[in-house]
């Protein structure tokens, strides 16, 4: 089944047998087969193309759909790998906005917070590390709890976070008011203003799509490690990976961290795509966003949350957009005749959408595509 590589004692599969390996190394490689090599090579290709075949319209709706994929994969990694139960994200989510908008702001404006910091290659990784740090100082209480109860504590965050971001005006302008961003700039390169090649919602969307593959390759790397191994167990049964020797406080510490990370950045880019930041944005109402990515594409899968992710930001524009035109009851804002906003079809669809997945399809828009890959490949054998 195997071959030795010349000069060398490593097996690889023969060729046709791509799924038979002989060696853990081989078998817990990133991309262990040609077809996934061939078909995350082709992915990466066809999301660069759409650059150049979609309006500018739907490369914004795409680009922050590509920041909300960030988040939705950090959400994944803590409850969909590791197991605890986190309504909070969206919490981490504004502390990741806030800290970049703090950072990037105008030094001159006296009313807000600003220390210049115009380049995004040095507010972005900050965004992520306060973040990380603010889940760093929640994991402890959360790792003495779990199930409903801890959903109950990180619940309290966004509610927390609401009364600080309301509050506190220097910082976030406050409700109704908010705050501006700069221009993004990366290295000196103004992508958001374009160029004679590619407009400004052109390159934003290239930007965010290159972060969008460096996170995700790092979350399936992180999944395929001893810690992502570790999280698995604990979330599988943590009184037997605390036997065997996985250390459940420092696994959980590390869950709710790299979560946190991930949750800072998808803020941040957020503020790059719609650079507008307002304290009311950061509510329940996302954390419910987030769980319906995560449960709608897949849980515990990083291709799922990136599914979940793009197929909600493209509902959101057929919400505000198309069906307002169809039904003249439902409309933007609140009117004499009008029966529901489309924040409260919004919040409606999520719920249907989450039930319906939960019961019909668990497993998610992954799991659809993996019975779709797995029927060709069977074909015309497939029962």
């Amino acid at each position: 089944m195997t071959a030795l590589l010349p000069g060398s004692s490593r097996p690889r599969p023969l060729r046709g047998r791509p799924d038979l390996h002989t060696s853990y190394a081989a078998e817990m490689a990133l991309l262990n087969t040609p077809g996934k090599r061939r078909g995350v090579a082709a992915l990466a290709v066809a999301g660069a193309l759409l650059a150049l075949a979609l309006t500018d319209d739907w490369l914004v709706i795409l680009a922050r759909g590509c920041a909300l994929a960030i988040g939705a994969i950090g959400l994944n990694l803590v409850t969909g790998y590791a197991g605890q139960v986190s309504l909070g994200h969206a919490f981490f989510v504004g502390v990741g906005a806030y800290t970049a908008s703090a950072l990037s702001g105008d030094p001159a404006d006296g009313a807000l917070i600003g220390l210049g910091v115009r380049d995004m290659a040095l507010w972005l990784p900050a965004a992520g590390a306060v973040a990380g740090l603010a889940g760093l100082l929640v994991a402890p209480i959360a790792t003495r709890l779990r199930g409903l109860y801890l959903a109950i504590v990180t619940l309290g965050l966004v509610f927390l976070g609401e009364h600080v971001f309301r509050e506190w005006t220097a910082l976030t302008g406050g409700v109704g008011v908010g705050r501006p961003g700069p221009a993004p700039q990366l290295l000196g390169w103004r992508f958001a203003e374009g160029s004679a090649l590619l407009t400004g919602a052109q390159q934003t969307y290239l930007v965010l799509f290159a972060l969008l593959c460096l996170f995700a390759l790092g979350g399936r790397n992180l999944a395929r490690s001893d810690v992502g191994r570790a999280f698995a167990a604990v979330r599988d049964r943590d009184i037997a990976a605390s036997i065997i020797g996985v250390d459940l406080r420092r696994t959980k510490l590390a869950a709710f961290t790299v979560s946190s990370f991930y949750a800072g950045v998808c803020g941040a880019l957020l503020y790059v795509v719609t650079p507008y930041v307002e304290p009311g944005s950061f509510n329940l109402n996302l954390s419910v966003q987030f769980i319906a990515m995560v449960l709608i594409g897949g849980v515990a899968t990083i291709s799922g949350s990136i599914m979940g992710a793009l197929f909600l930001a493209t509902l959101l524009r057929v919400t505000q957009e198309i069906i307002p035109r169809l039904l003249p009851f439902i409309d933007t804002a609140p009117r004499r005749d009008t029966l529901l906003t489309t924040t409260q079809l919004e919040t409606i669809l999520y719920g249907l959408l989450i039930v319906v997945f939960l019961i019909a399809e668990p497993r998610g828009l992954y799991g659809i595509w993996v019975r779709i890959r797995n029927y060709w490949k069977g074909w015309p054998f497939s029962y």
